[in-house]
């Protein structure tokens, strides 16, 4: 069970960062990003492989964002996973959220012990933002 306090910090996050946004909406980086976008959260897509999403631009990496987020949620493979929490953490960013199948072992211990506060091996976040917002 993941502490209220660490849902409360993912969900007050602005802006969060979504990386592995698909223009699929059967895919869950589509469903993770419109979710989170649609209760509300500012919130920025990452794709190398795509420009737009929903009309929403899409961004190629974390440096090419126009902010540093303060959240990430990885809806990517675990190897992709372990390079953008790498990348995050040199940015500072101290949240992020691995959603089920983009956990990678190495990067939760690397950013745990770089004090960040990371979910992995819980519930989508999705499943969080519909319970915990209006």
């Amino acid at each position: 069970m993941i502490p209220e306090q660490t849902i409360r910090s993912f969900l007050s996050a602005r802006p969060i960062a979504v990386f592995g946004v698909s223009r699929d909406p059967e895919k869950y980086g589509y469903k993770v990003y419109r979710t989170l976008k649609e209760k509300g959260l500012k919130v920025y897509g990452v794709n190398p492989r795509a420009s737009e999403v929903d009309g929403d631009p899409l961004y190629p990496d974390l440096q090419s964002l126009p902010e540093v987020p303060q959240a990430i949620v990885t809806v990517v493979p675990p190897e992709v996973t372990r390079s953008v929490v790498e990348q995050a953490l040199q940015a500072g960013v101290r949240l992020i959220w691995m959603q089920p199948g983009s956990e990678h072992p190495e990067a939760i211990q690397k950013a745990e012990q770089a004090g960040a506060t990371v979910v992995h091996g819980g519930p989508c976040i999705m499943v969080v933002a519909r319970t915990h917002l209006p």
